[in-house]
Parts: C-alpha cells; sequence; structure tokens
C-alpha cells in the first residue's frame, strides 16, 4: 500500500494480475485500510475532498430515502470525487451509516453526545450499514450496502463514564461511538450479520466485485 500520490502499481501485487488496474482507497478509515492491507491488496490512499456534511444533508432533504441508499450514495459522492483526479484507476469508495429507532445518526460532535448516545442505545438493538462501490473513469461500476444488527447491553452510567475515558477521542472517529475491533467490544450484547460490515466494509463481496472486474487474481 502507498500513499500520498505515489504508485501503487509499482509495488510487488501477488494478488493482482500485471495487468490489472490500480487501485485508491477513497477512504481515511484506519480499519478500512487495515482490512484491505490484511487481505493482500496493494493500493493508494487518497480521502475525498468533498464536504460530507453538505452531501449528505442534501441527500436527506429526500423524504424517501432510506439508509442503505444514504450509505451507497455518500460511497458513490466520494469515490467519483477521487476518480476525477485518476483516470484508468479503479477507486474503492465506503461510507457507514447507523440507525436506531428510526432515525439515521451521525457521528457525534463531541464526547458529551456520544454519553447520551450510548445510553440511549444501552440494552436496545440498532442496524449498523455499511456500503462499498467501484468506480472507473467516474463510471460506477458495483456497487453494495450490508446491513447488521447489534444490540448493546444495558449500561450504567458509571461504566459509559469509564469507557469513555480509556477510549477517549477515537469514539468520535464512528458513528455509533465504539470500535469493534477494540474496546467497544465491551459496549456489547449481540451481533447478526458480518463482522466486517461492523467494521465499516462489506469486504467479501467487495473482493469478488474486483475480481469480477480483473482488478483482484481469481
Amino acid at each position: 500500500m502507498r500513499e500520498n500520490g505515489s504508485t501503487a502499481s509499482l509495488a510487488y501485487r501477488p494478488f493482482q494480475p500485471e495487468d490489472a488496474p490500480p487501485l485508491v482507497l477513497a477512504s481515511g478509515s484506519s480499519i478500512r485500510r487495515q482490512m484491505l492491507e490484511n487481505t493482500g491488496l496493494v493500493f493508494d490512499v487518497e480521502p475525498s475532498s468533498i464536504d460530507e456534511d453538505a452531501v449528505k444533508a442534501a441527500l436527506l432533504r429526500d423524504p424517501n430515502m432510506q439508509a442503505g441508499d444514504l450509505a451507497v450514495l455518500l460511497a458513490e459522492a466520494k469515490a467519483t470525487d477521487v476518480s476525477n483526479r485518476h483516470r484508468g484507476k479503479v477507486i474503492i469508495g465506503a461510507d457507514q451509516v447507523l440507525s436506531f429507532n428510526g432515525a439515521l445518526l451521525s457521528k457525534s460532535p463531541n464526547i458529551a453526545k456520544v454519553r447520551r448516545q450510548l445510553l440511549d442505545m444501552a440494552g436496545k438493538t440498532h442496524c449498523l450499514i455499511s456500503a462499498s462501490v467501484l468506480v472507473r473513469d467516474g463510471i460506477i461500476l458495483w456497487r453494495r450496502a450490508d446491513t447488521v444488527y447489534v444490540t448493546m447491553r444495558k449500561l450504567s452510567p458509571a461504566f459509559v463514564g469509564a469507557y469513555l475515558a480509556e477510549a477517549g477521542e477515537d469514539v468520535l472517529k464512528s458513528v455509533g461511538g465504539y470500535q469493534l475491533e477494540g474496546l467497544g467490544a465491551q459496549l456489547l450484547e449481540r451481533i447478526e450479520g458480518d463482522y466486517f460490515t461492523v467494521l465499516g466494509l462489506p469486504l467479501l463481496p467487495l473482493l469478488d466485485a474486483l475480481r469480477d472486474h480483473a482488478a483482484l487474481s481469481s
């Protein structure tokens, strides 16, 4: 994996054909990057420069907007933005939204709001929808959104306070205020669905899509 404009295609790519298009991950998420690195993929990283909050607000003006559609459209917007600067490359876009009690939640701006959100979700089930898309030269090659159901265990205010004190600012990086691969596992009772989707990427379908588009060896 290479960052900041370096060329992934020059690196050793054991699982990517010699003539495979270079890959770019249009996300600044460290866990998405790590998931792809762990599969052996070689890629560049270039987060999108779009105003995600503005795009999301515009999309939510549609009263019929569904969580899965929102996640896909946000992923497409990010990937298309990066694709405009990288002709010939396959851009991987991703996004995750959280639905709870019929409302779509966003990343919290501060710890106090995360605390209120966690106490509200304690003992209840919420949905995480993770979307991924592939874009090349501005054309959508593939899109996918998967849903998992996450049930939090009952949490005392004291435990939530201890969790937030230990996790710190990292809780602001995820829409749910937790990261399953870390301390967030302490908050959960049950997960129904794919583990990778909880982390923010429908990884196995994405790998299949890369194979279908000759970007990954079969």
